[in-house]
Protein backbone atom coordinates (compact mmCIF):
# COMPACT_ATOMS: atom_id res chain seq x y z
CA UNK A 1 0.00 0.00 0.00
CA UNK A 2 1.41 3.28 -1.16
CA UNK A 3 1.65 5.67 1.61
CA UNK A 4 -0.11 9.66 1.16
CA UNK A 5 -1.41 12.57 3.50
CA UNK A 6 -4.61 11.77 5.61
CA UNK A 7 -6.56 14.49 7.04
CA UNK A 8 -9.25 13.58 9.23
CA UNK A 9 -11.83 16.27 10.20
CA UNK A 10 -13.53 17.55 13.32
CA UNK A 11 -15.69 19.97 14.71
CA UNK A 12 -15.13 21.25 18.11
CA UNK A 13 -16.95 24.62 19.86
CA UNK A 14 -15.70 26.16 22.67
CA UNK A 15 -16.88 29.24 24.53
CA UNK A 16 -13.68 31.39 24.34
CA UNK A 17 -12.34 34.04 23.03
CA UNK A 18 -11.07 35.01 19.73
CA UNK A 19 -7.87 33.32 18.61
CA UNK A 20 -5.51 35.68 18.63
CA UNK A 21 -2.31 34.29 16.47
CA UNK A 22 -1.00 31.45 14.03
CA UNK A 23 0.35 29.39 16.93
CA UNK A 24 3.52 27.30 15.48
CA UNK A 25 6.57 28.83 14.97
CA UNK A 26 7.29 29.20 11.17
CA UNK A 27 3.17 30.14 10.89
CA UNK A 28 1.33 32.63 9.39
CA UNK A 29 0.80 35.90 10.85
CA UNK A 30 -1.23 36.64 14.20
CA UNK A 31 -4.83 38.22 14.29
CA UNK A 32 -4.37 41.32 16.05
CA UNK A 33 -5.66 40.98 19.53
CA UNK A 34 -8.50 43.58 20.80
CA UNK A 35 -5.48 45.74 21.77
CA UNK A 36 -3.26 46.73 19.09
CA UNK A 37 -0.03 45.74 19.52
CA UNK A 38 2.01 48.73 20.91
CA UNK A 39 4.76 48.76 18.40
CA UNK A 40 4.83 51.88 15.92
CA UNK A 41 5.17 51.79 11.85
CA UNK A 42 9.04 53.62 12.67
CA UNK A 43 9.71 50.31 13.63
CA UNK A 44 9.88 48.13 10.80
CA UNK A 45 10.41 44.47 11.88
CA UNK A 46 8.60 42.91 14.96
CA UNK A 47 7.90 39.54 16.37
CA UNK A 48 6.28 38.61 20.04
CA UNK A 49 6.15 34.64 20.86
CA UNK A 50 5.21 32.68 23.29
CA UNK A 51 7.48 30.01 23.17
CA UNK A 52 5.62 28.38 26.04
CA UNK A 53 3.05 26.95 23.33
CA UNK A 54 4.72 28.32 20.49
CA UNK A 55 2.07 31.23 19.50
CA UNK A 56 2.87 34.02 17.95
CA UNK A 57 1.08 36.87 19.68
CA UNK A 58 2.53 39.58 16.75
CA UNK A 59 4.38 39.19 14.16
CA UNK A 60 5.71 42.46 11.14
CA UNK A 61 7.77 41.38 8.11
CA UNK A 62 8.92 38.45 11.32
CA UNK A 63 10.77 36.58 7.57
CA UNK A 64 12.45 39.86 6.34
CA UNK A 65 16.93 39.94 6.56
CA UNK A 66 18.50 41.94 8.69
CA UNK A 67 21.38 42.84 10.48
CA UNK A 68 21.63 42.00 13.77
CA UNK A 69 24.43 43.44 15.03
CA UNK A 70 25.64 42.88 18.78
CA UNK A 71 22.63 40.98 19.08
CA UNK A 72 24.86 38.29 17.02
CA UNK A 73 26.51 37.36 20.84
CA UNK A 74 23.55 35.56 21.66
CA UNK A 75 24.38 32.78 19.24
CA UNK A 76 28.02 33.09 20.67
CA UNK A 77 26.48 32.49 24.15
CA UNK A 78 24.82 30.07 22.74
CA UNK A 79 27.33 28.26 21.41
CA UNK A 80 29.42 28.43 24.24
CA UNK A 81 26.60 27.28 26.79
CA UNK A 82 26.45 23.78 24.05
CA UNK A 83 30.18 23.49 24.55
CA UNK A 84 30.10 23.84 28.42
CA UNK A 85 27.11 21.06 28.69
CA UNK A 86 29.00 18.75 25.89
CA UNK A 87 31.87 19.39 28.47
CA UNK A 88 34.07 20.91 25.85
CA UNK A 89 34.52 24.09 27.26
CA UNK A 90 35.06 24.68 31.29
CA UNK A 91 33.19 27.97 33.21
CA UNK A 92 36.23 28.61 35.17
CA UNK A 93 38.90 27.90 32.37
CA UNK A 94 41.07 30.30 31.82
CA UNK A 95 42.60 32.63 28.35
CA UNK A 96 45.35 34.16 28.03
CA UNK A 97 44.69 37.59 26.34
CA UNK A 98 47.12 38.15 23.70
CA UNK A 99 48.61 41.32 22.66
CA UNK A 100 47.32 40.77 18.96
CA UNK A 101 43.53 41.00 20.32
CA UNK A 102 44.46 43.97 22.21
CA UNK A 103 45.36 45.60 19.08
CA UNK A 104 42.55 44.57 17.05
CA UNK A 105 39.76 44.40 19.65
CA UNK A 106 40.33 47.30 22.26
CA UNK A 107 38.02 49.64 22.67
CA UNK A 108 36.56 49.00 19.23
CA UNK A 109 32.89 49.71 19.66
CA UNK A 110 31.43 48.08 23.11
CA UNK A 111 33.93 46.33 25.08
CA UNK A 112 35.05 44.90 27.77
CA UNK A 113 38.12 46.64 27.78
CA UNK A 114 40.71 43.26 28.26
CA UNK A 115 44.19 43.83 27.91
CA UNK A 116 47.47 41.31 26.53
CA UNK A 117 48.33 39.51 29.51
CA UNK A 118 44.83 39.35 31.39
CA UNK A 119 43.91 36.04 32.00
CA UNK A 120 40.11 35.97 32.36
CA UNK A 121 37.99 32.71 32.35
CA UNK A 122 35.34 31.77 30.38
CA UNK A 123 33.02 32.24 32.27
CA UNK A 124 34.07 35.66 32.96
CA UNK A 125 33.93 36.42 29.19
CA UNK A 126 30.28 35.34 29.14
CA UNK A 127 29.44 37.85 31.28
CA UNK A 128 31.73 40.34 29.40
CA UNK A 129 29.79 39.30 26.20
CA UNK A 130 26.25 38.69 27.81
CA UNK A 131 26.16 42.17 30.20
CA UNK A 132 28.27 44.80 28.53
CA UNK A 133 28.03 43.64 24.83
CA UNK A 134 32.15 43.30 25.00
CA UNK A 135 33.26 42.60 21.06
CA UNK A 136 36.87 41.91 22.49
CA UNK A 137 34.93 39.24 24.94
CA UNK A 138 33.35 37.72 21.58
CA UNK A 139 36.21 37.27 19.72
CA UNK A 140 38.16 36.40 23.04
CA UNK A 141 35.82 33.48 24.08
CA UNK A 142 36.30 32.30 19.75
CA UNK A 143 39.70 32.04 20.01
CA UNK A 144 39.85 30.38 23.37
CA UNK A 145 37.58 27.42 22.54
CA UNK A 146 38.56 26.78 19.50
CA UNK A 147 41.90 28.70 18.26
CA UNK A 148 40.07 30.44 15.79
CA UNK A 149 37.67 32.69 14.47
CA UNK A 150 36.85 30.59 11.27
CA UNK A 151 36.90 27.55 13.19
CA UNK A 152 34.21 29.07 15.52
CA UNK A 153 32.25 30.51 12.83
CA UNK A 154 31.55 27.47 11.29
CA UNK A 155 30.41 26.30 14.94
CA UNK A 156 28.07 29.13 14.83
CA UNK A 157 26.47 28.84 11.46
CA UNK A 158 26.16 24.97 12.51
CA UNK A 159 24.25 25.43 15.03
CA UNK A 160 22.02 28.01 13.27
CA UNK A 161 21.49 25.71 10.59
CA UNK A 162 20.23 22.97 13.60
CA UNK A 163 17.80 24.70 14.91
CA UNK A 164 16.30 25.82 11.46
CA UNK A 165 17.38 29.16 11.20
CA UNK A 166 17.11 29.31 7.27
CA UNK A 167 17.46 32.77 7.32
CA UNK A 168 20.55 33.63 9.09
CA UNK A 169 24.61 33.61 8.90
CA UNK A 170 27.12 34.85 10.65
CA UNK A 171 30.06 36.57 9.50
CA UNK A 172 31.48 37.26 13.06
CA UNK A 173 31.38 36.09 16.79
CA UNK A 174 30.39 39.64 17.71
CA UNK A 175 27.71 41.11 14.81
CA UNK A 176 30.61 44.32 13.67
CA UNK A 177 29.81 45.83 10.59
CA UNK A 178 31.39 42.59 8.06
CA UNK A 179 30.26 43.66 4.93
CA UNK A 180 26.85 41.98 5.18
CA UNK A 181 28.38 38.62 5.83
CA UNK A 182 26.36 38.84 9.15
CA UNK A 183 22.32 38.58 8.82
CA UNK A 184 19.25 37.24 10.60
CA UNK A 185 15.38 37.44 11.08
CA UNK A 186 12.85 38.14 13.36
CA UNK A 187 12.21 34.62 13.53
CA UNK A 188 15.02 32.74 13.69
CA UNK A 189 15.88 35.07 16.70
CA UNK A 190 12.87 33.98 17.83
CA UNK A 191 14.22 29.74 17.99
CA UNK A 192 17.26 31.09 18.90
CA UNK A 193 15.74 32.43 22.28
CA UNK A 194 13.66 29.92 22.51
CA UNK A 195 16.37 27.32 22.15
CA UNK A 196 19.08 29.09 24.55
CA UNK A 197 16.27 29.77 27.47
CA UNK A 198 15.02 26.33 27.23
CA UNK A 199 17.87 23.71 26.37
CA UNK A 200 20.45 25.80 28.74
CA UNK A 201 18.09 27.35 31.64
CA UNK A 202 20.91 27.31 34.34
CA UNK A 203 23.25 28.76 32.32
CA UNK A 204 21.00 31.36 31.13
CA UNK A 205 20.18 32.24 34.14
CA UNK A 206 23.71 32.63 35.28
CA UNK A 207 25.17 34.63 32.66
CA UNK A 208 21.55 36.94 31.54
CA UNK A 209 20.26 39.49 33.27
CA UNK A 210 23.04 41.16 35.21
CA UNK A 211 22.63 45.00 35.41
CA UNK A 212 26.03 46.02 35.71
CA UNK A 213 29.78 44.41 35.14
CA UNK A 214 33.22 45.30 36.94
CA UNK A 215 36.23 44.37 35.51
CA UNK A 216 38.99 45.60 37.11
CA UNK A 217 38.51 49.53 37.60
CA UNK A 218 35.67 50.08 35.09
CA UNK A 219 31.88 49.30 35.91
CA UNK A 220 29.52 49.77 33.39
CA UNK A 221 25.94 49.12 32.75
CA UNK A 222 23.44 46.40 30.69
CA UNK A 223 21.68 48.22 28.01
CA UNK A 224 18.97 45.53 28.49
CA UNK A 225 15.77 47.43 28.95
CA UNK A 226 13.13 45.35 30.05
CA UNK A 227 15.49 43.30 32.95
CA UNK A 228 14.93 45.16 36.15
CA UNK A 229 12.04 46.95 34.80
CA UNK A 230 9.23 44.34 33.63
CA UNK A 231 7.83 41.77 35.31
CA UNK A 232 9.37 38.85 34.83
CA UNK A 233 12.16 40.11 32.32
CA UNK A 234 15.56 38.24 31.94
CA UNK A 235 17.50 39.32 29.03
CA UNK A 236 19.09 38.92 26.30
CA UNK A 237 20.79 41.48 24.22
CA UNK A 238 20.60 45.16 22.25
CA UNK A 239 22.53 45.71 19.28
CA UNK A 240 22.74 48.97 17.39
CA UNK A 241 24.97 50.03 13.70
CA UNK A 242 24.18 52.69 11.73
CA UNK A 243 23.37 50.35 9.14
CA UNK A 244 21.15 47.93 11.57
CA UNK A 245 19.28 50.86 13.51
CA UNK A 246 18.59 49.80 17.43
CA UNK A 247 17.51 46.02 17.76
CA UNK A 248 16.60 44.05 20.37
CA UNK A 249 16.01 40.08 21.30
CA UNK A 250 14.54 39.78 24.37
CA UNK A 251 12.47 37.33 26.92
CA UNK A 252 10.14 37.59 30.16
CA UNK A 253 8.46 34.64 32.18
CA UNK A 254 5.78 34.59 34.52
CA UNK A 255 3.95 31.97 36.04
CA UNK A 256 5.34 29.17 33.70
CA UNK A 257 4.24 31.31 30.39
CA UNK A 258 7.88 32.75 29.06
CA UNK A 259 7.32 35.35 26.06
CA UNK A 260 10.10 36.03 23.18
CA UNK A 261 10.52 39.37 21.33
CA UNK A 262 12.51 40.96 18.67
CA UNK A 263 12.53 44.16 17.48
CA UNK A 264 14.99 45.70 14.93
CA UNK A 265 15.35 48.91 12.44
CA UNK A 266 14.08 51.13 15.00
CA UNK A 267 15.36 54.86 14.37
CA UNK A 268 15.55 55.69 17.88
CA UNK A 269 17.17 53.59 20.84
CA UNK A 270 14.53 55.17 23.23
CA UNK A 271 11.92 54.21 20.79
CA UNK A 272 12.97 50.73 20.43
CA UNK A 273 13.07 50.19 24.19
CA UNK A 274 9.89 51.69 25.16
CA UNK A 275 8.31 49.79 22.63
CA UNK A 276 10.63 46.89 24.37
CA UNK A 277 8.40 47.10 27.72
CA UNK A 278 5.33 47.84 26.22
CA UNK A 279 5.03 44.59 24.07
CA UNK A 280 6.29 42.50 26.63
CA UNK A 281 3.41 43.72 29.09
CA UNK A 282 1.06 43.83 26.59
CA UNK A 283 1.91 39.95 25.42
CA UNK A 284 0.75 39.26 29.14
CA UNK A 285 -1.96 42.14 29.88
CA UNK A 286 -4.02 41.56 27.04
CA UNK A 287 -4.38 37.82 26.34
CA UNK A 288 -5.87 34.60 28.76
CA UNK A 289 -4.24 31.35 28.39
CA UNK A 290 -6.96 28.18 28.13
CA UNK A 291 -6.68 24.47 28.06
CA UNK A 292 -8.72 23.57 24.60
CA UNK A 293 -7.95 20.02 24.70
CA UNK A 294 -6.50 18.36 28.19
CA UNK A 295 -3.24 16.14 28.00
CA UNK A 296 -3.44 13.08 27.50
CA UNK A 297 -6.87 13.28 25.25
CA UNK A 298 -7.81 11.13 22.38
CA UNK A 299 -8.62 12.72 19.31
CA UNK A 300 -8.76 9.98 16.54
CA UNK A 301 -7.04 7.61 14.71
CA UNK A 302 -4.07 6.64 12.54
CA UNK A 303 -4.13 3.57 9.80
CA UNK A 304 -1.43 1.45 10.12
CA UNK A 305 0.75 -0.34 7.41
CA UNK A 306 1.78 -4.05 8.07
CA UNK A 307 1.42 -4.11 12.04
CA UNK A 308 -0.70 -6.39 14.51
CA UNK A 309 -3.38 -3.94 14.35
CA UNK A 310 -4.90 -1.55 11.68
CA UNK A 311 -5.45 1.20 13.07
CA UNK A 312 -3.84 3.20 16.12
CA UNK A 313 -5.23 6.12 19.21
CA UNK A 314 -4.02 9.38 18.31
CA UNK A 315 -3.74 11.16 21.51
CA UNK A 316 -2.21 15.08 23.02
CA UNK A 317 0.79 14.49 24.41
CA UNK A 318 0.47 17.10 26.61
CA UNK A 319 -2.47 20.15 27.37
CA UNK A 320 -2.99 22.43 24.21
CA UNK A 321 -3.38 25.75 25.76
CA UNK A 322 -3.75 28.69 23.84
CA UNK A 323 -3.44 32.82 24.09
CA UNK A 324 -6.92 33.87 23.81
CA UNK A 325 -7.48 37.78 22.78
CA UNK A 326 -8.97 39.39 26.17
CA UNK A 327 -12.72 40.75 25.14
CA UNK A 328 -12.99 39.13 22.13
CA UNK A 329 -16.71 36.91 20.96
CA UNK A 330 -16.79 33.73 20.59
CA UNK A 331 -15.74 31.72 17.91
CA UNK A 332 -15.94 27.93 16.17
CA UNK A 333 -12.69 25.81 16.09
CA UNK A 334 -12.31 23.47 13.40
CA UNK A 335 -9.93 20.76 13.83
CA UNK A 336 -7.87 18.27 11.82
CA UNK A 337 -5.49 15.23 12.28
CA UNK A 338 -3.03 15.13 9.23
CA UNK A 339 -0.17 12.15 9.15
CA UNK A 340 1.64 10.38 6.32
CA UNK A 341 0.59 7.31 6.78
CA UNK A 342 -0.45 4.51 6.56
CA UNK A 343 1.90 4.67 9.45
CA UNK A 344 4.46 2.18 9.00
CA UNK A 345 4.84 -0.71 12.37
CA UNK A 346 6.07 -0.91 14.37
CA UNK A 347 4.72 1.98 16.36
CA UNK A 348 6.17 3.21 19.77
CA UNK A 349 3.60 4.71 22.04
CA UNK A 350 3.94 8.31 23.10
CA UNK A 351 5.58 8.36 19.36
CA UNK A 352 4.90 11.39 17.35
CA UNK A 353 3.42 10.23 13.96
CA UNK A 354 0.74 13.40 13.61
CA UNK A 355 -0.34 16.66 13.79
CA UNK A 356 -3.30 18.58 15.10
CA UNK A 357 -4.51 21.52 13.45
CA UNK A 358 -6.45 24.21 14.56
CA UNK A 359 -8.41 26.94 12.28
CA UNK A 360 -10.97 30.02 13.27
CA UNK A 361 -12.17 30.83 10.07
CA UNK A 362 -9.85 29.62 7.47
CA UNK A 363 -6.67 31.01 9.35
CA UNK A 364 -4.17 28.75 10.94
CA UNK A 365 -4.95 28.81 14.78
CA UNK A 366 -2.47 26.13 15.63
CA UNK A 367 -0.51 23.21 15.09
CA UNK A 368 0.49 20.53 17.71
CA UNK A 369 1.82 16.74 18.02
CA UNK A 370 -0.02 13.99 18.05
CA UNK A 371 1.39 10.61 19.76
CA UNK A 372 0.85 7.18 19.52
CA UNK A 373 -1.39 5.88 22.13
CA UNK A 374 -0.29 2.67 21.95
CA UNK A 375 2.33 0.02 20.90
CA UNK A 376 1.74 -1.24 17.68
CA UNK A 377 3.83 -4.40 16.84
CA UNK A 378 4.95 -5.49 13.46
CA UNK A 379 2.92 -8.17 12.20
CA UNK A 380 4.10 -11.65 11.11
CA UNK A 381 3.49 -13.55 8.17
CA UNK A 382 0.21 -14.85 9.13
CA UNK A 383 -1.09 -11.52 10.41
CA UNK A 384 -0.25 -9.81 7.63
CA UNK A 385 -1.67 -12.35 5.35
CA UNK A 386 -5.12 -12.36 7.53
CA UNK A 387 -5.09 -8.21 7.22
CA UNK A 388 -4.60 -7.82 2.95
CA UNK A 389 -7.41 -10.72 3.51
CA UNK A 390 -9.47 -7.91 5.74
CA UNK A 391 -8.33 -5.06 3.57
CA UNK A 392 -9.50 -7.40 -0.05
CA UNK A 393 -12.80 -7.59 1.46
CA UNK A 394 -13.63 -4.72 2.95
Amino acid sequence: MSGGDYVHKLKASVKTALLASAIALGANPAMPATVPAPVPEEIPIGLLVDISNGQTLFSREEHRRFVPASVTKVMTAYTAFKLIDEGKLRPDARFAYSQELEDAWYNEGSNMFLRAGEQPTIGQLLLGITTVSGNDASVAIAVAATGSLDSWLELMNANATQLGMRDTHFGSPNGFPDGGQTYTSARDLALLGEAITQRYPSLYHRYFGHRTLRWRDITQANHDPVTGRVDGADGLKTGYTREAGFTFLGSAKRDGQRLVMVLAGSPDGGLRDRTARALLNWGFDEFERETVIPGGAKVGDALVQDGTSESVTLETGKPVVVNLARGQEDKRIDMEIRYRGPVQAPIAAGAEIARLRLTLNGELAMEVPLVAGADVPKANALQRVVNAWKKWLA
